[in-house]
């Protein structure tokens, strides 16, 4: 009997063998520690529609369908912070995976901590589709997911099996609030006590540009009244280490907004305990060549690398090197973590460089930056921090 597939199934056939027949060659490319190759395989995902491949991504890591990252331990990249201590610097920066599905399998592709989200109180189908547009000529992404979240209960029940299943890594968690909730304050703030317990980091979100009004929260007396809030749920915690608190920002800030937020994350009765430094951008630089380079929503990846890098740098010296900043946008290689190293950044993030790499840019990156630190004056990733501002 012939079996007769809708139109979906064959969607998802499709995307099964795409995914299987990439991850058995991607294996071997793992193994062989051949990351040209492995673009090959992200060029094959990258026919499917981005949203698919995402997703696709995620259940593969969630599901065991890796290799194990093969980078070797450094000791001069460790960093100690918060009480903390990172076994390497680069992170997966939020918005890869939102709903806390993958966290043990990015830890096992090499990420030195894991920073899932944005979650938001209440579960949000976010924007509509399609929402993610890859910019191949450009290594670039635009998406307007708008916070698309299972939602803060959901989220909390799968890491507390993450964590109860014995995961150690060092795991942060993005809270975002939702489109039509009347207070920010309090959406933020029932972050910090969902999750207090649960994470090792929490970091507030006020700089997506795809969820209407957020970004308006970075002006100094809104997120002024926002961190109160967030540090007094915190403080209502009772625990003995309660988690750290960072704030996420933009990379289009003018400058007297800039100054205007180190003043209040500094302030004694504000302070935070870190900036991640920054979110995508609503900018389009002039040389973007892609088709989808209107799309409206947030730009990653490599066009944002300077941007992101500059915003760090200014950030370090408003705050005079008092906060520790988390350093993304744009990180593809040794050097664009390495130039934010030195801007500032005491971490690093990535993320699109993950859709045109594929895991091996987590073990190159690593690799890049021992090389480059080798060849400095500074005996460890710590000791470079800041450097930019020294000279």
């Amino acid at each position: 009997m012939r079996i007769k597939y809708t139109a979906g199934q064959k969607v998802a056939q499709f995307l099964g063998l795409g995914v299987l027949g990439g991850g058995a060659f991607g294996g071997v490319c793992l193994y062989k520690g051949d990351e040209r190759a492995y673009r090959g395989v992200c060029s094959l995902l990258h026919t499917v529609d981005g949203e698919l491949a995402h997703r696709a991504a995620v259940q593969a890591l969630g599901r065991g369908l890796y290799f194990r990252g093969r980078a070797e331990q450094r000791k001069e990249l460790e960093v100690d912070l918060w009480g903390i201590k990172f076994g390497n610097p680069v992170g997966i920066a939020a918005g890869f995976d939102k709903h806390g599905e993958a966290v043990e399998g990015l830890a096992g592709i090499g990420f030195g901590f894991v920073e899932i989200g944005s979650v938001t109180p209440l579960a949000q189908e976010g924007n509509p589709k399609p929402r993610v547009f890859r910019l191949d000529k450009d290594e670039a992404v635009i998406n307007r997911y708008g916070f698309n979240s299972e939602g803060h209960d959901a989220v909390k029940s799968r890491l507390e099996l993450v964590r109860k299943e014995g995961f150690d890594g060092i795991l942060g968690v993005n809270l975002g609030k939702n489109k039509t909730s009347p207070s920010a304050s309090e959406d933020y703030a029932a972050g910090v006590t969902k999750f207090g317990s649960l994470a090792d980091y929490l970091v507030i979100n006020i700089s997506s540009p795809n969820t209407p009004g957020l970004r308006s929260l970075q002006g100094k007396e809104d997120l002024g009244r926002l961190v109160k809030a967030v540090l007094l749920a915190r403080e209502q915690l009772g625990l003995s280490h309660p988690p750290p608190i960072l704030v996420k920002i933009a990379p289009d800030l003018t400058d007297d907004d800039k100054t205007d937020i180190a003043e209040v994350v500094t302030a004694p009765d504000t302070r935070v305990d870190g900036l991640v430094i920054s979110n995508t951008t609503i900018t389009r630089p002039d040389s973007l060549t892609s088709p989808s380079k209107g799309e409206t929503g947030g730009l990653s990846g490599a066009p944002l690398t300077n941007l992101s890098t500059n915003t760090v740098r200014d950030m370090y010296r408003l705050t005079a090197g008092k906060l520790p900043i988390v350093g993304v946008g744009g990180v593809s290689s040794g050097k664009d973590a390495w130039e934010k190293v030195l801007a500032g950044a005491s971490l690093v993030q990535l993320y699109s460089a993950l859709v045109y790499q594929g895991p091996p840019v987590v073990s190159r990156v690593r690799r890049e930056l021992a090389e480059l630190l080798a060849n400095s004056e500074f005996n460890s990733i710590q000791e470079a921090v800041g450097a930019d501002h020294k000279k």
